[in-house]
């Protein structure tokens, strides 16, 4: 079953989120590390500086193998730098995709 991560976060500083994402993406693929199947990074048009990040990964498994690996953890930590406020995460077991 896939799994869907949704991380809602505020910050002044996208540009350097942005950067860091940039970054983490790089290092993993040079890797050959397992990656997200599509990641949807949203600004919220109602609340200024918020913004959220839909995360899709093939299975819960391969979301919580990505979460563990070292390079994850390091950009977490610097990404909760740049928020302004602790991210709030949603986990969700993905049921139904439909057009």
């Amino acid at each position: 079953m896939e799994f869907v991560q949704i991380v809602e976060f505020t910050t002044r500083k996208m540009d350097e989120v942005e950067s860091t994402l940039d970054e983490y993406r790089a290092k993993r693929e040079a890797a050959g590390a397992p990656m997200p199947v599509q990641v949807l990074q949203c600004q919220d048009r109602d609340q200024p500086n918020t913004y959220v990040a839909v995360v899709r990964f093939p299975s819960y498994e391969a979301a919580m193998e990505n979460s563990n690996h070292p390079d994850t953890a390091a950009m977490a930590e610097r990404l909760a730098e740049l928020c302004d406020s602790p991210p709030q995460f949603r986990n969700l077991d993905l049921i139904r995709d439909a057009v």
